[in-house]
């Protein structure tokens, strides 16, 4: 039966015009190698496909394939097959030649009885890549990872004239009654757009049962940002009973019609045109919609995709980015209101013990209304953003801390303002009290009209109240809950999915990295909250179980070597009077050898700061993190949102924001 079902599956996938890096694994592997240091990916001659099964020795829980050097020139679409059974996951990282970092692509945890597909764009590029596969087991005899065929093809993946069984990765929403099908020459209407003998979809009402039958045709979700003109071919029938749309559904299952054709329906093939943007995944939806059992037919062909719009004057040419502000360098493009005499002001604290910082590094500059000192009681302050327009839908993320309120219920607020009536609306209020720690927040909005977003702060009397910041505000189309469509270098990690692949160095620490979220349970020691954003995950050293001199080393998955310099840039908080020493160390495979990069010993800030370490290393290698408890309890060690980056961390004319009191980042102190 197995033999069966993947010889029915080739049958399906093998029709497409491939590109090199295609393999269905029949007699061969196509060049794609098994990292021979970890657990082997195996060629099944049986079934013909490659898989990793368990159980697998420790440390050996994972296995890492990697094809031939490819180039695309040219936008493609990948398809894989694959199969999880039991516990265990799959990965697909892009591997630039001649880079340090692997950018993962796409992931999956879900298991499955059957073959799945995920279908996922490869833009165009002139530099030559590897993929990289990689299998992971959670443990258990039964587990297992399996990779059945590699299919890549030219174009996007939403794009597809039907001529493939597989239906280029669409798929029929299923409907008891309605649903799409491919047809042909013995369907009417009696050809496709191109040609006498090919294929379309068509969907018709003969078994409609009841009014608003809907039979949807989904697109592959998008994984990389697209924007461009979306075209395709429709043809429906007179008969009345039909409405058929277009429209996209994000991650979160919102959708928004995009498109729907005139009262006048045409018995022709015509040619639709939409301008789209995906900033985020996204997928397109064709749907069908029957109101009686004798609605007619509506077909379907030749869906393509242009990187170019279809009218260069429909392009969306508003960039919310001009209401973002780190206020680094000034106000931007935010005002105050006349009336409350400059009460925000731009101010820059010298990292310490007793006072926190801004929010992106811990030394550069930020927004305060220092209401306490004010010499009006009960007043209002309010800072006023760029106007935006109407009907998009808008992500504003900020940052704020408050201290010395009683109440924070009117300590600060967000309003938006329209522009003609000048009526304000409520987005947010803070609802708590926090404790000098930067928050935080999130806020969909979407106004009808053009209104501007306004930052507002009440005073009501001397005793209650204190000090408002506000840094690093953001703003950026689309849902707040939706993720672009970007990608993740290796080692980069925030800590809120896990450790990343960072592993405890067991052999030669003492004790362990803690995942924490909140305070330290050791009082006057460690931080309040993550860095990003206040509420999140970060790795600490729990300092009460150690003894003095004891340590814990983190290090990370193995990254490769690069003629080119690189930068690690991670936060760190370093709060206590027992304070010892944080230190990164780069780890080369070849030797035992370490190379000390950057190190700080005793307290540091109350703040979390920012620190970047330039290094350069050819060969493969780990970043280390090695915190070592100080003398007392209140030595608790915590790191944050570790990044890496191509290039040096300095360009050339601007002077990075300095990490803690050393006056050179990579100084290693005694």
């Amino acid at each position: 039966m197995l033999h069966i079902l993947l010889l029915s599956l080739h049958l399906v996938l093998g029709g497409a015009q491939t590109l090199p890096g295609s393999c269905s694994f029949e007699n061969s592997t196509c060049g794609y190698v098994s990292d021979p240091s970890l657990s082997k990916w195996a060629l099944n001659q049986d079934g013909r496909f490659m898989a990793v099964d368990g159980p697998l020795a420790e440390g050996r829980e994972r296995a890492v394939m990697v094809s031939p050097e490819l180039e695309m020139l040219e936008w493609s679409c990948l398809r894989l097959v694959y199969q999880i059974s039991g516990a265990g996951s799959l990965h697909l990282h892009l591997r630039p030649e001649g880079g340090t970092f692997d950018h993962t692509l796409w992931s999956t945890h879900t298991a499955s009885d059957q073959w799945l597909v995920a279908s996922l764009d490869l833009w165009n590029t002139s530099a030559s890549y590897k993929m990289v596969l990689v299998g992971r087991l959670d443990g258990g005899e039964n587990n297992c990872v399996s990779i059945f065929e590699i299919q890549i093809v030219p174009g996007y993946c939403m794009e597809c004239n039907f001529e493939d069984p597989d239906m280029c990765g669409y798929r029929n929403q299923w409907n008891p009654s309605v649903n799409w099908y491919i047809g042909g020459p013995n369907k009417e209407p009696q050809s496709d757009t191109s040609s006498w003998t090919g294929h379309y979809m068509y969907v018709d009402s003969t078994y409609a049962s009841k009014p608003q039958e809907v039979a949807r045709l989904v697109s592959p979700m998008t994984t990389v940002p697209l924007s461009g003109c979306l075209s395709f071919y429709y043809m429906q029938s007179r008969d009345g009973g039909s409405q058929f749309s277009v429209f996209t559904r994000d991650t979160l299952g919102q959708g928004e019609e995009v498109w729907r054709p005139g009262s006048f329906q045409n018995s022709d093939w015509t040619l639709v045109q939409l301008d789209m943007k995906a900033p985020y995944p996204l997928e397109v939806v064709f749907e069908a919609a029957f109101s009686t059992a004798s609605g007619g037919r509506v077909a379907l062909d030749n869906i393509t995709f242009s990187a170019e719009f279809c009218n260069a004057e429909t392009e969306p040419t508003f960039d919310p980015s001009i209401a973002s502000c780190d206020f680094e360098s000034g106000f931007c493009g935010y005002q105050q209101a006349q009336t409350s005499s400059s009460l925000w002001k731009r101010v820059s604290v010298k990292p310490n013990l007793y006072r926190t910082g801004d929010h992106t590094t811990g030394a550069g500059w930020f927004l305060l209304a220092n209401t306490r000192f004010s010499s009006q009681s009960g007043y209002v302050s309010r800072l006023f953003g760029p106007r935006v327009p109407g009907r998009l839908k808008y992500c504003l993320r900020f940052y704020y801390s408050l201290a010395g309120f009683v109440k924070a219920g009117s300590a600060l607020a967000v309003y938006t303002v329209h522009k003609d009536s000048l009526v304000q609306e409520k987005l947010w209020t803070g609802s708590r009290t926090t404790k000098d720690v930067w928050t935080e927040v999130d806020i969909t909005f979407q106004r009808a009209q053009a209104v501007t977003v306004v930052f507002v702060s009440v005073c009501k009397n001397f005793w209650d109240c204190g000090t408002v910041a506000l840094d690093d505000i953001s703003m950026t189309l689309g849902d707040c809950s939706l993720s672009p469509g970007s990608f993740l270098s290796s080692g980069h990690c925030d800590f809120e999915t896990g450790d990343c692949g960072y592993t405890q160095e067991k052999a030669v620490d003492t004790d362990d990295w803690v995942l924490a979220k909140g305070p330290t349970p050791t009082s006057y020691t460690g931080p309040m909250g993550d860095h990003n954003t206040g509420m999140g995950h970060y790795m600490y050293l729990e300092a009460s179980p150690m003894l003095a001199g004891q340590n814990a080393r983190l290090a990370s998955a193995d990254l490769r070597g690069s003629r080119s310099p690189q930068c690690l840039q991670f936060h760190y908080h370093m709060f206590g009077s027992g304070i010892g020493r944080l230190s990164v160390y780069l780890h080369q495979e070849e030797g035992d050898q370490e190379l000390a990069l950057w190190s700080r010993q005793g307290e540091q800030s109350i703040s979390w700061l920012r620190a970047e370490v330039d290094y350069q290393c050819n060969g493969k290698h780990q970043i280390v993190f090695e915190a070592v408890r100080g003398p007392s309890i209140r030595s608790d060690i915590a790191i944050d949102d570790i990044m890496f980056k191509t290039g040096p961390c300095r360009v050339t004319g601007h002077t990075a924001p300095q990490a803690g009191f050393s006056e050179n980042f990579n100084d290693i102190e005694p």
